[in-house]
């Protein structure tokens, strides 16, 4: 399949888990990718299982000038910007009253600020090559979660990026979109604690009875969503999570 040829797209996160899979799938599809993630030897890894044109540079996605420092890059190398992937993301399972101050300001630079920053500095681009930006937000932007209150903030934030960003620019050919997904098995899934003495009456009300989704999964859906067989699909959030939404 080369329904991305010609096409150029930024994924962020590209080092490992949803981010990674996306990264390779547009490349294996046709399209040039820079993958950007602060872990430089992570995105070595990305680079040895590409079948396709993945560049990667590490960015700082809490930091705005690096953000556009990206972007600028991308466009130089491709001469266009077509899909703009906001995937990198940090979660962590706390007491709400033992959130430090560094550990709130962390979680909402990688999840919110990077978002915006990428999304900011794509926009001229994406607007005058008839992109999307798409948005991998969580099923815990939608719902409220037991010990998870920065994260389901940080993701909510991400489904209103998604929608304002989407009605400011109706009238463009530009296209903005959200992914919800559930528990996906990744690293960061893998790596997952919860403070010892949680309720877990509490924690179960948000498992899915059905596991946790792959990172091609939702590659695949995204790989769908950029591809203009989308085209009528802006300003939504498609959830992706074995129906953990749904009632």
């Amino acid at each position: 399949m080369n329904r991305f040829a010609g096409r150029a797209a930024v994924v962020t996160g590209a080092g490992s888990g949803i981010g990674q899979s996306v990264a390779l799938r547009l490349a294996a599809e046709g399209a040039r990718v820079l993958g950007v993630d602060i872990d430089a030897v992570a995105l070595d890894r990305t680079l040895a299982l590409a079948k396709g044109e993945v560049n990667v540079r590490r960015c700082d996605l809490g930091n705005a000038s690096e953000c556009r420092d990206a972007i600028d890059d991308a466009v130089a190398r491709f001469g266009r910007l077509d899909i703009l992937g906001n995937i990198a993301g940090i979660a962590r399972g706390e007491h709400v009253g033992e959130v430090s101050e560094a550990a709130y300001r962390q979680m909402m630079a990688v999840n919110v600020d990077g978002y915006f920053f990428m999304a900011q500095a794509s926009l001229p681009h994406l607007v005058h090559d008839g992109g999307v930006i798409i948005n991998v937000a969580s099923n815990a932007g939608l719902v409220g979660q037991a010990y998870t209150v920065v994260y389901c903030m940080t993701k909510g934030a991400v489904v209103q990026l998604t929608r304002a960003l989407a009605m400011e620019y109706l009238k463009t050919p530009l296209r903005v979109v959200a992914i919800a997904p559930g528990g996906v098995d990744t690293g960061l899934t893998r790596e997952y604690q919860m403070p010892a003495d949680v309720d877990w009456d509490l924690v179960m009300r948000y498992s899915g009875a059905r596991g946790l989704a792959t990172p091609a999964d939702i590659s695949s859906l995204l790989a769908f969503l950029a591809s203009d067989e989308a085209k009528n699909i802006h300003g939504t959030v498609v959830s992706s999570d074995g129906g953990m939404t749904a009632g």
